[in-house]
């Protein structure tokens, strides 16, 4: 096991990677320095009265092409109108789980990269589940935040994913109730923290090249310079370095809540591998900046793996001796992660 200086040297080339290469293996955009729109800000939902706020509900359902559908849900907890995609399967005789997608780092409010770079809209289209994309909040975690930030706005993504809008997609949607979860890099982290938090809400989870221990001097550095790509402020996120919210939100030590749920963990070694060729336009990035920071990914999902192993708990795990921290891996892992987490939905 790497001792703790060797994971504080790891963190710091981890997160100066993050820094210099803006995650660019994730999409193509530099950190902002001027306030932006992130998909996260502080406009308030139309019909949200802050003072005595309103229900969740959907304001709007709109076609956008085949089966998938753009939603807009008026929450009160983000304090603002939230889009989000759904695809539905073609066949909606019955009721169906729901699969929850979240992003990475760069996660723009017009598109999610599960549909832009990971295949899944064609991955999906014959599966019975309803598939929910995330759209915006790059940089936030998907979680709860403590404070508003200047440049990231406010972010209540774990009010909003796991109580406004479950029941608002299943009643309108046809959803009977199980929930997975996936996500990749920034999302990884995220979705393992929402199902630990939440462990009635989901029923499996699948998380690729991230990072899993919030709370130690690895996983806090990686996560402030997340955050830092997009000018926001970390403390407003979980608090100081020393704030107890940083170790409620570890998903290593909050572990034992993943019993009984479906596990699947992938990352790659940080070396060049299949996708990391000279037909690859990001084949610079990806092995400058990607190398690192999928280096630092795989000691993470080391770690949560041995620590599910001394609980008893059971994982899928695929650490690849090869790959690079960029989405042409995560679309292979898409349909290597379906099985555990179908089985864990019940559609065995």
């Amino acid at each position: 096991m790497a001792s703790r200086s060797a994971r504080r040297l790891l963190g710091a080339l981890a997160g100066a990677a993050i820094v210099l290469g803006a995650t660019v293996a994730e999409a193509p955009l530099a950190p902002a320095d001027p306030p932006v729109e992130t998909g996260s800000n502080e406009q308030s939902a139309p019909g949200v009265d802050p003072v005595h706020p309103a229900q969740a509900r959907i304001e709007r359902v709109e076609p956008l092409s085949g089966n998938l559908f753009g939603v807009a849900v008026a929450s009160p907890a983000m304090g603002r109108t939230v889009e989000v995609q759904v695809l539905l399967p073609s066949h909606r005789d019955a009721p169906r789980p729901t699969v929850y997608m979240l992003d990475g780092r760069s996660a723009a409010a017009e598109v999610n990269n599960w549909t832009a770079r990971g295949d899944a809209l064609r991955f999906f289209a014959d599966k019975n589940v309803n598939v929910v994309f995330t759209l915006g909040g790059p940089a936030s975690y998907y979680t709860d935040w403590r404070h508003g930030d200047p440049k990231l706005g406010t972010n209540r993504w774990e009010t909003f994913l796991t109580r406004e809008l479950p029941p608002l997609l299943d009643a309108r949607f046809g959803g009977d109730g199980r929930n997975g979860l996936e996500g990749v890099s920034m999302g990884a982290e995220a979705a393992m923290m929402l199902a630990t938090r939440n462990p009635d809400v989901y029923r499996a989870v699948a998380a690729h090249s991230g990072c899993y221990a919030m709370s130690s001097d690895f996983g806090q550095a990686q996560a402030r310079a997340v955050i830092g790509t997009f000018g926001g402020d970390p403390d407003n996120m979980f608090g100081p370095a020393d704030d107890p919210e940083w170790a409620d939100h570890d998903v290593l030590a909050h572990a034992e809540a993943l019993r009984g749920k479906a596990v699947y963990l992938s990352s790659g070694s940080g070396l060049p591998g299949e996708h990391d060729t000279p037909g690859n336009p990001d084949l610079r990035n990806a092995v400058l900046f990607g190398g690192p920071i999928e280096a630092g990914s795989d000691m993470c999902t080391r770690q949560l793996a041995d620590r599910l192993t001394q609980l008893g708990i059971p994982a899928t795990v695929h650490r690849r001796p090869t790959g690079t921290h960029s989405w042409p891996y995560w679309a292979d892992e898409l349909p290597r992660s379906w099985p555990t987490v179908a089985a864990g939905l019940g559609l065995e």
